[in-house]
């Protein structure tokens, strides 16, 4: 049986001439195919006499780098499940990560080693590495003296390849299990439907801690032998310069938002760009417009989540119409169901569902939590709210789980609410998510204080900095009398949004 190991699927796809770029820093290091390869077999042997074997996890908490992708790589090579962390994640969020997920390797920045270690105490089963944004730091001096591991771990389909956190409405987060055949079906089945093809570069802007820069970005990136232009983060101007040399954008929002705002984006500057894609958060029509009157160019809008890779896409070739998601992916079946799961018609709203190679396998040690998101017959329960044209065009019209996409990253309302809460002089909180102009959603936090409390914005942020990552933080905070409540005693957060709903307007 061939090996399903996802590193051997790229290995076979890499670029003939392993002197291709791989990775290229503008005006900096560029990091070839063979190079890639190899940097990826130095850190496998380190890994290996650090006794790092088939199944361990590895936490990764680091700045984006070429090295950091490599480090990626070489766990996928030797069977190793990789955990990436947000690293805007404090100290305290990550403690939990550690202790859910067990990992017999931390690697983390170095300015942030010395709190970690504290944290983590006496503990003798886990090795700690540091690896900075030059990705320079203890692995890679220690990958410099190991023994190169060129195997590549035989592994079977549904062998783990990572776990990524996702926040969940308790406030607990959940360990996305995602095996080697999820993401090598959705990275096979993206490259066919966008056109890759020989000569595509792409800018590559996003970070690497979340499905969209690491699997989405990058995997069709491996897959084709291409160059990316490996940023370190979205820079509007960067971005432009770049646009001449390369083939192919994909970024959130936010991104185009700013590029529409930017004077210097003009359909000369992007004619070279044969390909924007959005994701991560919903795409405003308006921002959707704006793009197409300067640059000619219609953005390409995909929708996907953490336990699933993406789901549907609107077409290479084809419509691609605003507020829409297009179609489901090849080999991946979507319905809109009742909360029973009953199949709605044509443009009735409901539950999406999705089935699967690309639907992952389950919360790690959450059996019931993983039951509860799975119909009997199979199908994942998403939690979006959407509905399915005649022919099968899915439009995702709000979200059915008390979510916020704040620049592309999901935020749950009950793990601010809870940090909040805690707070002294604080009687109950609400969080909630309104229109934003630049990270489409924006988070506020809405609070009721005791009488006679001195709360307010300054002191409630100053509070929650060491507690919650900053793209947690609310960026404004309200102080009320009392929140609105249905009959039942339900906080009605639909009043909320509408009554705050031009805060940023």
């Amino acid at each position: 049986m061939t090996n399903a190991n996802l590193y051997a699927l790229f290995k076979r796809h890499f670029s003939k001439n392993l002197n291709t770029p791989a990775l290229a820093i503008p005006d900096g290091e560029i990091i070839s195919y063979g190079d890639l390869d190899d940097l990826s077999a130095q850190i496998a042997g380190f890994l290996h006499e650090l006794g790092i074997v088939k199944g361990d996890r590895v936490a990764v908490q680091v700045d984006k780098s070429p090295q950091a992708v490599a480090l990626y790589l070489s766990c996928l090579r030797i069977g190793a499940v990789y955990l990436p962390l947000n690293t805007a994640y404090t100290a305290a969020e990550v403690d939990y990560f550690l202790s859910d997920a067990e990992p017999s390797l931390l690697v983390c920045n170095p300015l942030s080693e010395s709190t970690l270690r504290d944290m983590i105490g006496d503990n003798k089963s886990l090795h700690v590495m540091t690896m900075d944004a030059d990705g320079q730091g203890t692995l890679m001096e220690g990958s410099s003296r190991a023994k190169p591991n060129t195997d590549i771990m035989d592994v079977k389909p549904d062998d783990l390849a990572a776990i990524l956190y996702t926040s969940g409405t308790t406030g607990r987060s959940k360990g996305a299990m995602l095996s080697h055949d999820n993401l090598a079906s959705n990275a096979l089945a993206l490259h066919d439907i966008w056109g890759w093809r020989e000569g595509d570069v792409l800018i590559h802007a996003l970070p690497i801690f979340h499905v969209h820069g690491l699997f989405v970005a990058l995997h069709c990136a491996l897959l084709n032998g291409s160059k990316m232009w490996f940023l370190p983060k979205f820079d509007a101007d960067q971005i432009i310069d770049l646009m001449p040399s390369s083939s192919v954008l994909m970024g959130v929002p936010t991104f185009y938002t700013r590029l529409v705002a930017h004077p210097r984006l003009t359909r000369k500057a992007s004619a070279n760009i044969r390909l924007f894609v959005s994701g991560s958060a919903p795409l405003l029509e308006e921002t959707f417009v704006s793009f197409e009157d300067i640059t000619g160019h219609r953005i390409l809008e995909r929708y996907g989540m953490t336990e699933t890779g993406m789901i549907a896409s609107n077409p290479l070739l084809g419509e691609r119409l605003p507020t829409t998601v297009g179609y489901p992916l090849p080999d991946v079946s979507v319905r809109v169901a009742d909360e029973e799961g009953n199949l709605l018609n044509p443009e009735v709203i409901g539950v999406l569902e999705v089935k699967g190679p690309n639907v992952f396998s389950g919360y790690w040690r959450m059996p019931e939590k993983t039951a509860d998101e799975f119909r009997k017959d199979g199908w994942f329960i998403t939690g979006d709210m959407a509905k399915m044209s005649e022919d099968g065009r899915v439009s995702i019209v709000g979200r059915a789980k008390d979510m916020i996409i704040s620049g592309g990253y999901n935020v749950y309302p009950k793990e601010i609410e809870t940090v909040i809460d805690e707070l002294s002089g604080v009687i109950e909180s609400a969080v909630v998510g309104v229109p934003h102009p630049d990270f489409g959603e924006a988070i506020l936090a809405i609070i009721v204080a005791k009488q006679g409390t001195q709360l307010d914005e300054t002191s409630i942020q100053s509070a929650i900095k060491d507690e919650l990552a900053r793209f947690k933080h609310p960026k404004k905070v309200f102080i009320v009398s009392e929140l609105p409540r249905n009959t039942m005693g339900k906080v009605q957060k639909n009043i909320l949004r509408e009554t705050y709903s031009s805060t940023f307007s």
